[in-house]
């Protein structure tokens, strides 16, 4: 995953009918900035809400992409070390897709592109964008936008990848997407963001290799 620094300065909140902030200050930065802001909103009922006061972590917005190859019917995910996981008492080896932060003034699908090379090795010949999703709404304002990659897999094996400047190390991971279904369905991808992608994935591959394979 490579990412510029963010600046230590938030960008502003967008104005909204239904919200007054009163204050806002950054209280941490480095590589992104934590907000606290002290604000109000209007309730359903119209009347003004009391006086909230919550921190916000400024990260963004990222891109996500799920490696298939539909000739072959694999998926390719990769396996890296994640402290958050382990300080949550899980696996710190987690079964992933591609992904990582948008870079200042780069298209999504372009980064996401450049993502998917960075971390396996991998080209995708086609994008079918999956949706975009906000995956810690209640603290964070990152924006992801998902992918599905067409890539060859015919000659993938167990490979290691990642920017050394960043000490990232990706392992990837093939399998038949029957396989990847099924650990979904099982939990034993316990990463939200792949098992989101799978299950869209589940659901529109007889398309995707219609529109990839059967429409040349």
């Amino acid at each position: 995953m490579s990412a510029t620094p963010r600046h230590p300065k938030a960008p502003p909140i967008p104005p909204h009918p239904g919200l007054e902030v009163l204050e806002d200050e950054v209280v941490w930065a480095q590589r992104f900035a934590l907000q606290r802001v002290r604000f109000r909103y209007t309730r359903f009922d119209g009347t003004p809400s009391g006086i909230l006061t919550w921190e916000l972590w400024r990260r963004g917005q990222g891109v996500l992409v799920l490696p298939y190859d539909p000739a072959t019917d694999r998926i390719a995910l990769i396996e890296q070390f994640r402290l958050p996981a382990l300080s949550a008492g899980m696996e710190p080896v987690m079964t992933e897709c591609p992904a990582g932060l948008l870079e200042a003034g780069e298209d999504a699908e372009a980064s996401a592109r450049r993502e998917l090379t960075e971390e396996t090795g991998l080209t995708a010949r086609a994008m079918a964008p999956i949706g975009r999703f906000m995956l810690m709404q209640g603290g964070c304002d990152e924006v992801v936008h998902f992918f599905c990659g067409q890539v060859d897999l015919s000659g993938t094996g167990a490979t290691t990848h990642g920017l050394a400047t960043e000490h990232e190390e990706t392992r990837v991971v093939t399998l038949p997407a029957e396989d990847a279904f099924r650990l979904v369905a099982e939990n034993r991808i316990e990463n939200a963001p792949a098992a989101l992608s799978l299950m869209w994935l589940q659901l529109n591959r007889a398309r995707l290799r219609a529109d990839w394979i059967f429409s040349k």
